[in-house]
Order: structure tokens, then C-alpha cells, then sequence
């Protein structure tokens, strides 16, 4: 059964170096912490420039939902803006990753172990249909406006950052209806 996720109901944690928080979405297994899921998907937010979190052993995505950009430094040496025109980049997670930001920004991020899922994020756009791919699809609404997700006898209203994650036993054609063009992300987990 498809579980609707929220964002009203999810609190943010502080960042233990005090550069932003991050809102957990969703995680594999539940109750699962740092050391021991097999997937995580989560908003941070970014409020000041600094490092990422070293991550062994996990792929990573993530897609700039809100602000203007946040410029991203791999290894020391390769440089990725996140904006607007690029709002997405996959990295491993032990890459040594500092970030400089200007403003706040909020990204949505997917992690996933390596030796146990993968995970495929991409961004759809609502009105549209949804072809599943996967035993587990998450699907956010990084867009304004809200977007109805319906697939035979079920049908769940988001707003904006609110998530839909859909499991094996859930249609695998879903209709995501709305009134305006909004974003959606989907992302597709892999075991």
C-alpha cells in the first residue's frame, strides 16, 4: 500500500557543524540509522558554506529544489555548480565535498549502500503518467502547486514537498493530475 509522507509532519535535525539540517523523508529499512540503512532520501538545507558528511561506500544524488545555487567542490578539484540550468549531480559518497553557498538552498538527496540497491532519480513533470520501474518508487513534489498521484482505487493529494513512496504491491501506472506544471521527482530504488 502506497504511503503518503507529510512534509508538515517531518522535523528537520541541525547539521553537528552548523552549516544547515536535514528532514528525513524516507529509509530502508525503518528505523534504520547512518551505519546500517540500505537507502535514504532526505531535504537539506544549506545555510552556510562547508563540508559534506563522509559517506563510504554509498552513491549519492542530489537535485537543487530551492534557491539559486549552491557551488560544489569533489575532491578538491572538480567544481559543479547546482542551479537552475544544472540541478542535479550524483557523486560517490567518499568524496571529500565542500560546498559554498551564498544564500540558503534546500537539495534533495538520495543515498543509497552500494552493495545492496541503487537508486535512479530523475525529474518528471506533473500533469503526466508514471511508468514504475522499480519494487520501490518515491515520488516528491519539488514544484509549486499541488499534484494529484492516482492509480486504481488509490489517490493521495500532495503539496509541494510532500512524498508519495509506492511499494511492490502498488499499480505500476500511476497519474499524476494538476492544475498548473509542477516538478515532480521520482526516485526509482533498485535491490
Amino acid at each position: 500500500m502506497a504511503t503518503f509522507i507529510p512534509h508538515e509532519c517531518l522535523r528537520a535535525a541541525p547539521w553537528k557543524n552548523g552549516g544547515g539540517s536535514t528532514t528525513e523523508i524516507a529509509i530502508s529499512p525503518a528505523g534504520a540509522g547512518f551505519d546500517d540503512f540500505d537507502w535514504r532520501i532526505s531535504l537539506a538545507t544549506i545555510t552556510a558554506s562547508g563540508p559534506f558528511s563522509c559517506f563510504p561506500g554509498i552513491d549519492r544524488s542530489l537535485m537543487l529544489v530551492d534557491g539559486d545555487s549552491v557551488q560544489l567542490t569533489l575532491d578538491g578539484a572538480r567544481k559543479v555548480a547546482l542551479s537552475a540550468a544544472q540541478p542535479m549531480l550524483w557523486f560517490p559518497g567518499e568524496a571529500a565535498v565542500m560546498a559554498q553557498v551564498k544564500g540558503i538552498t534546500t537539495d534533495f538527496n538520495v543515498m543509497t549502500r552500494r552493495d545492496r540497491c541503487r537508486h535512479q532519480l530523475e525529474k518528471i513533470t506533473a500533469p503526466g503518467k508514471l511508468a514504475r520501474r522499480s519494487a520501490a518508487t518515491l515520488l516528491f513534489v519539488a514544484g509549486e502547486g499541488s499534484v494529484l498521484a492516482r492509480a486504481s482505487d488509490q489517490q493521495f493529494a500532495l503539496a509541494r514537498y510532500d512524498a508519495l513512496l509506492l511499494d511492490a504491491d502498488d499499480a505500476q501506472e500511476w497519474r499524476l493530475d494538476a492544475l498548473q506544471r509542477s516538478a515532480v521527482l521520482c526516485v526509482d530504488l533498485f535491490t
